[in-house]
């Protein structure tokens, strides 16, 4: 399998799904992983892996943003 140079590359299920960042952050994790381990089903397990903890990451700073800042009114 070759590596993905551009999101249009990735399978049609990944791009419906995720949006044009987590397309960048699943192509990226993808690639390394492919060249690490040379396998097409692992590497796409640490793609997914890769967008989930970076979706996980991101709403934590949100609930914790909207948790710590009063609301002005």
């Amino acid at each position: 399998m070759p590596l993905y140079k551009t999101n249009q590359d990735l399978p049609t299920e990944v791009r419906s799904l995720l949006s044009e960042s987590a397309q960048d952050l699943y192509r990226a994790a993808f690639n390394c992983a492919l060249q690490w381990y040379g396998d097409e089903s692992k590497a796409h397990k640490v793609a997914a892996c890769a967008v989930r903890i970076q979706t996980v990451s991101l709403n934590s700073v949100i609930t914790l943003d909207s948790v710590t800042k009063p609301q002005i009114a």
